[in-house]
C-alpha cells in the first residue's frame, strides 16, 4: 500500500494541483488536504517511526510558515503556500532542501518561459481558450503550483519516503 501512495496517489494529486493551477490560477483546499490525508495513510502503512512523523509534521509546519510569508509578500498565492506545506510534509526535513531547491529552479524556469511567451502574440486559434488568455495576460501572476509539483516529482525517486515505500 505504501508504494501505491508514493508512486500513484502522491504524483496524481500533485499533477492535479498543477493542472488546476495552470487552468485557473487556483488550487482548491481539498487537494492539499488530500495530500495530508494520503501522507497520514502512508505513515500508517510505511513503518515510519513516530519520531519521524514528528519531523515530517515540523517540516510541513515550517513550509506553511515560509509559504504564508511568501503569500504575505504577494510572491505566491495562498493555494501555492498550502500546496508547498502539504508536499513538504511528505518529504520531511530529510528532503526538504532538495525539494525546495528543485521547486525554486522549476519556478524560475516557468517564470522565464511565461514572461517570454507573453511578449509574443497569442495565435488566433487559441484566443477562445480562457485559461490561455489568463496565462498570456501580463497582469496575471505565475501558476507556481506547477513548479511546486514539478520540483516534488523531480526529487521523489531520491527521497526517504520513496525508499521506505520500496521496502514496506
Amino acid at each position: 500500500m505504501a508504494i501505491v501512495l508514493v508512486i500513484i496517489v502522491l504524483p496524481g494529486l500533485l499533477a492535479l494541483a498543477a493542472g488546476w493551477d495552470l487552468a485557473s490560477y487556483t488550487i482548491p483546499n481539498r487537494l492539499p488536504l488530500a495530500l495530508i490525508a494520503a501522507f497520514l495513510a502512508f505513515f500508517a502503512v510505511s513503518g515510519l517511526p513516530l519520531a519521524g512523523l514528528g519531523w515530517h509534521l515540523a517540516a510541513g509546519g515550517l513550509a506553511l510558515a515560509v509559504g504564508f510569508g511568501f503569500f504575505a509578500a504577494r510572491w505566491i498565492g495562498g493555494g501555492d503556500a498550502k500546496l508547498f506545506a502539504a508536499t513538504a510534509l511528505w518529504f520531511g526535513f530529510a528532503d526538504f532542501a532538495s525539494y525546495t531547491l528543485m521547486a525554486a529552479l522549476f519556478g524560475g524556469a516557468l517564470t522565464l518561459v511565461i514572461l517570454m511567451t507573453r511578449r509574443l502574440p497569442l495565435p488566433s486559434m487559441l484566443v477562445n481558450q480562457q485559461w490561455l488568455l489568463r496565462l498570456h495576460d501580463s497582469r496575471s501572476g505565475i501558476p507556481y503550483g506547477v513548479a511546486l509539483a514539478a520540483g516534488a516529482l523531480a526529487v521523489l525517486p531520491h527521497t526517504e519516503i520513496f525508499r521506505l515505500a520500496m521496502h514496506a
